[in-house]
C-alpha cells in the first residue's frame, strides 16, 4: 500500500497514527496469508489426475499445491540442493522454485518441432550436476527412445544410446554410470524359454508364414563421461526390467521375467563379465524394488506372493533365497495392496503406495501417517535430498 507523503502531511496527527496502524496490520495480514517456509524432508508427488505437482513437509504435516496452467504435470523429484522440483508438463522437461516460481525448460532441441519430441522418467543425478531421462523423437520410421542427459542449468541433449528402445536410466550412487534397460526382438521359439530353430526355406511357389516376434529387454551401462557401454545381462530369452543400484555402487538389483507376468528377483554386479545370482525361485508378478539403506536387503512389492491375497511388502538378505530366507516388511503397519516403497536419504522415512494412498512410515517411532485423498494416486513419492536444509536456506 503505498500513501502520497503530501497527503498524509495534510492529516491530523490522530488521524496519521491511525493510518499506520492500518498500514502495519495489513502488512500482518498479507505475511500470514503467504505460505510460510517448507522444512526437511519433503515429499514430491503427482496429483491423480497429474494437473499439479505437491509438496508435502513431512516434518510439520503441511501441504504446498504447485500449478502452471493446463497440461499433464508430474513430479520426478529434485535437483541440486533441493531447492527447485523437477517436473515434467506435457511431455517437456522443467524445474521450478518450491514456490513454483521461476519455471525453468532444461531441454533445448532444435531439431525437430516440440510435437515431435518429449521426455520420459527424468532422474537427477545424485551429486546434482546432470538430469538423464528417455528421450523419445519422432521419426519418418516411426518414435524411437533413447538414453540423454543434460546438465543440471539445461541444454541440448547428449544421446548416449544406439538402437533407440532404450528406458529406464538409472544412476549410480557417484553420478558416474547409468544403468538402463534395451530392447531387441528375437523369433519366438516353440516355447517362451526356447529360442527359435534356424528358418527352414519354404516349398517353392508357397508363401511363407509370418514370423512371430518377441519383445525382450537386457540390462545394460554406459559410462557417461565417456559414453562406453555394454551389456550386463545375457539371458537368451525373457526380459529385464527395473534396475536398482545398492547404496555402495557395486550391485544392481533387477526384475527377470521368464515370460510376461511371471518374475523372478535377481541382482549383478555392476562391472562387465559378472555373474548374476538368482535371489527369489517362485515366480510371481514383482511391481518394484528397493534397496534398505544399509545395502544389507532388498524391499520389494509382490503380489499374491507365499499366499497372501494382493500385493505386499517383503523383504529379503542379498545373501540367500527370498523363498525361503525372505519375510513381510513392516507387517504391523498394515500395507496392504502395496508398492513403489521410497526411502528418505536419512533412511528413517519410507513412503509407499498403499491401496493408492500414500503412507509414511517413521521408521525411527515406528509409526505411520496415512496421507489424506488429495494423496491417492498410483506414481511413486520422491524425497528431497540429504543436502536440503529447509526453504528458508534456499536463493531467493
Amino acid at each position: 500500500m503505498v500513501f502520497a507523503s503530501n497527503g498524509i502531511k495534510k492529516l491530523t496527527r490522530w488521524q496519521r497514527w491511525h493510518v499506520l496502524l492500518l498500514c502495519a496490520l495489513l502488512l500482518v495480514a498479507q505475511a500470514q496469508a503467504q505460505d510460510p517456509p517448507l522444512s526437511a524432508p519433503l515429499v514430491a508427488l503427482s496429483t491423480p489426475a497429474q494437473d499439479a505437482v505437491l509438496l508435502y513437509d513431512v516434518r510439520y504435516a503441511t501441504l504446498r499445491r504447485l500449478q502452471w496452467g493446463a497440461g499433464i504435470q508430474r513430479a520426478w523429484g529434485f535437483v541440486a540442493d533441493g531447492c527447485r522440483v523437477l517436473l515434467t508438463l506435457d511431455d517437456k522437461l522443467y524445474t521450478a522454485k518450491l514456490d513454483g516460481d521461476d519455471l525453468r525448460a532444461l531441454v533445448t532441441f532444435d531439431e525437430l518441432p516440440d510435437s515431435a519430441w518429449g521426455v520420459d522418467d527424468p532422474q537427477p543425478a545424485p551429486d546434482g550436476q546432470q538430469v538423464a531421462f528417455t528421450f523419445w523423437r519422432d521419426t519418418p520410421n516411426g518414435r524411437t527412445h533413447h538414453i540423454a542427459v543434460v546438465p543440471a542449468q539445461g541444454g541440448t541433449p547428449t544421446v548416449l544410446s544406439r538402437t533407440g528402445r532404450e528406458f529406464t536410466p538409472r544412476w549410480s550412487p557417484d553420478s558416474s554410470t547409468l544403468a538402463y534397460v534395451s530392447y531387441r526382438e528375437r523369433v519366438a521359439g516353440a516355447t517362451p524359454f526356447a529360442t527359435a530353430a534356424p528358418t527352414v526355406p519354404p516349398p517353392p511357389n508357397t508363401t511363407p508364414a509370418p514370423l512371430v516376434m518377441l519383445n525382450e529387454a537386457s540390462l545394460w551401462l554406459v559410462r557417461v563421461a565417456t559414453g562406453e557401454r555394454f551389456p550386463l545381462t545375457g539371458f537368451a530369452t525373457g526380459s529385464v526390467s527395473a534396475p536398482r543400484w545398492s547404496p555402495d555402487g557395486t550391485l544392481i538389483a533387477f526384475i527377470y521375467s521368464p515370460q510376461p507376468f511371471s518374475d523372478l528377483l535377481w541382482m549383478i554386479a555392476a562391472q562387465e563379465g559378472a555373474i548374476p545370482t538368482q535371489l527369489s525361485r517362485a515366480t510371481t508378478l514383482l511391481l518394484d524394488t528397493a534397496w534398505t539403506p544399509d545395502g544389507t536387503q532388498l524391499i520389494f512389492s509382490a503380489y499374491r506372493w507365499q499366499g497372501t491375497s494382493d500385493n505386499r511388502l517383503w523383504r529379503t538378505p542379498i545373501v540367500g533365497i527370498a523363498d525361503i530366507d525372505g519375510a513381510p516388511y513392516l507387517p504391523e503397519h498394515a500395507l496392504t495392496h502395496a508398492d513403489f516403497p521410497r526411502f528418505s536419504p536419512d533412511g528413517r522415512y519410507v513412503a509407499a503406495r498403499t491401496a493408492y494412498a500414500l503412507a509414511i512410515v517413521d521408521l525411527e517411532a515406528n509409526t505411520h501417517t496415512l496421507l489424506p485423498s488429495w494423496a491417492d494416486g498410483n506414481t511413486p513419492a520422491f524425497w528431497s535430498p540429504a543436502a536440503f536444509v529447509g526453504e528458508s536456506a534456499c536463493h531467493k
